[in-house]
């Protein structure tokens, strides 16, 4: 089988090639990714596999996925017999699983698409990944009409969040840690979108965020805070019992948005997902 290793616009050469050699007909994918699942099913061409879908749908709040979508094992250890009963056409993958190819290559073409690698603005990256994975079926006019339909909505939601507060993102690790997102995350290419201020100027990893203990958020006392699910099982009863977090100034003063799961480091799907949620909360305050 074809290798093909690539991200970025190579990786969009790549699959348009594939595309213009008739693969694209069929466009039968399997992914290890949940952005890129994510990605193709707002396409509407859903994969025909995709590991851990329990967890995807847990992290990302995808409760409902596409009739025939198969789950192909762990994303750290995919199923290879159950991929290759899927006869897929092309096996995508991130950079970070990109150890696997050895072993996916003898079922099919295997490709590495790095969304969330430093260098351009991360929203020029999630365009790229958008229109790479529209060139599978060779529809460039979904990727258009899928990019222009969340960035309108986005701009639809700007107007009504006018003098928000400033906000802190945080996904508790723990009971003790967090991540903080700010530069390069998705969450905070969304707040500059709908107009909203990140408090967090920290510096962050190529995911775009920071892992801070909880005391650390002792020092953004005037920030409002924004808890994106899901909490770990540690915490099944929430914030009760914990004393620390009781004792922060926005936790004192009612300055805490709790948002349904959505995947950090998603696409577009998941852009749409944490403006709408985050929209309504700040605006039912």
């Amino acid at each position: 089988m074809k290798r093909c290793f690539r991200h970025g616009f190579l990786a969009l050469a790549c699959l348009g090639a594939l595309a213009s050699s008739g693969v694209a007909a069929s466009a039968k994918v399997v992914t290890l990714d949940w952005t890129i699942a994510e990605t193709l099913i707002a396409l509407n061409n859903p994969p025909v596999g995709i590991a851990e879908i329990p967890q995807y749908q847990r992290w990302a709040g995808a409760e409902r996925l596409p009739s025939g979508v198969l789950d192909v094992g762990l994303r750290a250890q995919p199923n290879r017999e159950l991929i290759a009963q899927q006869a897929p056409d092309h096996v995508l993958l991130s950079p970070l699983f990109m150890r696997l190819s050895d072993q996916l290559n003898t079922i099919a073409p295997v490709t590495a698409l790095g969304t969330y690698q430093l260098g351009d603005p991360l929203w020029q990256r999630l365009q790229r990944t958008t229109h790479t994975l529209a060139a599978l079926s060779g529809n460039h006019e979904a990727a258009v009409a899928l990019i222009d339909a969340v960035e309108a909505t986005l701009g639809q939601q700007k107007v009504q969040l006018e003098a928000q507060p400033p906000l802190m993102v945080v996904q508790f690790i723990d009971a003790r840690h967090l991540r903080v997102f700010g530069e390069n995350s998705l969450f905070q290419s969304v707040l500059e979108r709908l107009g909203l201020s990140n408090v967090w100027q920290q510096p962050t990893n190529q995911w775009g965020f920071s892992t801070v203990a909880l005391e650390e958020l002792l020092a953004y006392s005037d920030a409002t805070i924004v808890v994106v699910e899901p909490l770990p099982l540690e915490m099944h009863d929430g914030f009760s019992n914990n004393a620390l977090w009781q004792h922060l100034p926005a936790v004192k003063e009612n300055r805490v948005v709790r948002l349904p799961a959505v995947w950090s480091f998603g696409g577009f799907p998941s852009a749409a997902r944490f403006a709408e949620l985050l929209s309504e909360a700040l605006l039912a305050r």
